[in-house]
């Protein structure tokens, strides 16, 4: 029973302090300031754990379509290429300005499973600048979106040029995708 109670206490102690610092202003909040290396492993190893636990049971279609992989272009170029930059673009200054930096996809799209990155594109991320693109995109369109990234750590910056004349050059009605659902 004594050890019940000191349980107890020792809870009530953590959520009153928890409460106390929270409403203290304290915590810096600011996007100029990185976060100190333990506050950015928790909040990196809660993201990753999180995401591979809710995209775990999606099921991928074929990513190899040719038409696929130029709508996926097409979105990613319009849509996440200001934050993530692109092989030879680098991200604008609201993607410098973001805290967390969102990751070079060139590089991390590699490390990541497409049941991942449709997750993220579906749902966003919060506290990040990470948008979620599923409640104005089809799923047809995420996936034409993974299916890009998937490419991306392959792709040189002459390759990613000569993707984004050829989709210029194309009728407006293909070179964006309908945001309906």
């Amino acid at each position: 029973m004594k050890s019940i109670i000191t349980i107890l206490v020792l809870l009530i102690i953590v959520i009153v302090g928890g409460l106390v610092f929270i409403n203290s202003g304290l915590f810096d909040v600011a996007a100029t300031r990185p976060e100190t290396k333990i506050v950015k492993w928790m909040l990196q190893t809660t993201k990753e754990k999180s995401v591979r636990s809710r995209s775990k049971d999606i099921t991928v279609p074929d990513l190899d379509d040719e038409s696929l992989l130029e709508l996926g272009f097409s979105n990613y170029d319009q849509m996440c290429v200001g934050c993530h930059g692109a092989p030879g673009i680098s991200p604008s200054v609201i993607g410098e300005g973001l805290n967390p930096e969102p990751p070079d996809l060139s590089e991390e799209a590699a490390h990541m499973t497409p049941q991942e990155l449709f997750w993220i594109t579906q749902n966003g991320i919060k506290m990040t600048g990470m948008p979620a693109f599923g409640p104005t995109h089809s799923d047809e369109e995420l996936w034409a979106m993974v299916a890009f990234m998937q490419k991306l750590p392959d792709l040189s910056p002459e390759k990613y040029k000569a993707m984004k004349e050829t989709s210029e050059n194309m009728p407006q009605e293909h070179n964006h995708g309908d945001h309906s659902h």
